[in-house]
């Protein structure tokens, strides 16, 4: 979608993104402080857009910093965003930074995904709810809506599971809306069609003041309780660090609290 648009020039990129973003001409305009004719003459073609009105569209159209990456070559620029192996040595005061803030939240489960929600790190309480699960789905890549949702991973073990399957497709299609990526839909295509076991199908929350919604998660002969929280980078300058995630599981109950602390007391 992105090539093809980027063959016509920069113009219907940002057009695209600006109704996806459902952002009139003179909205984005007074946003950028320009004018809705200019915005519409960047958009079909008869005006050629500065490098640093392209950044500051896309400033304004929230558009992920990959996606500016192509819009500044469909305007003839060259990339502003460098985009790192995460194993370089230039980012590993920031590997090393997640690692600790992962271990540090142990017992507590915490992991760190990339765009396409594969581990990229994990800690000992993520590894503690992946217990019996088969090797065919721990090969590397993980990918954590895979293990989440295929009929043998953790999905026959987590008693709200259509609540909890709701809410992870519904963070998957925020996902594809903002990045617009084919391989996310792909593994969203994959992941929604997988069978739903029984085990977890229709049990109903438990009544409970609950703040957000938790995972009900069955561990050797009891449930688990968790919400979960994403946290990413702010002002990334690299497409590498703009689409990594730390998710940390919460326990959403004292119970959950008292377990946890006693595996390691």
């Amino acid at each position: 979608m992105t090539t093809t648009a980027a063959d016509k020039g920069v113009g219907p990129l940002l057009r695209a993104w600006r109704e996806q973003r459902r952002v009139s001409q003179l909205e984005l305009a007074l946003r950028a402080d320009s004018s809705a004719r200019h915005i519409s003459f960047i958009e079909t073609g008869r005006s050629r857009p500065s490098e640093e009105m392209v950044l500051r569209l896309a400033e304004h159209l929230d558009v992920p910093v990959r996606e500016r990456n192509a819009l500044l070559l469909a305007a003839g620029y060259a990339p502003r965003y460098s985009q790192t192996p995460l194993d370089d040595p230039a980012l590993d005061s920031v590997r090393a930074g997640m690692e600790r803030l992962i271990q540090g939240y142990e017992p507590y489960p915490a992991l760190v995904l990339d765009a396409m929600y594969n581990v990229l790190a994990a800690n000992r309480g993520i590894l503690m709810l992946l217990d019996g699960i088969p090797e065919s789905l721990l090969e590397p890549p993980l990918n954590a809506m895979r293990l989440t949702l295929h009929p043998e991973g953790m999905a026959p073990r987590i008693r709200n599971l259509g609540e909890w399957r709701g809410h992870l497709l519904a963070q998957m299609e925020r996902q594809i809306a903002l990045h617009r990526s084919k391989p996310l839909r792909e593994l969203y295509e994959e992941v929604a069609a997988y069978p739903v076991p029984d085990a977890g199908s229709g049990e109903p929350l438990e009544e409970a003041p609950y703040f957000a919604l938790p995972m009900l998660i069955e561990h050797e002969g009891r449930v688990l309780s968790f919400i979960s929280s994403i946290s990413t980078f702010n002002t990334p300058m690299d497409v590498t660090v703009a689409e990594l995630a730390i998710e940390t599981f919460l326990p959403a109950d004292p119970a959950t609290v008292k377990y946890l602390q006693s595996l390691v007391s």
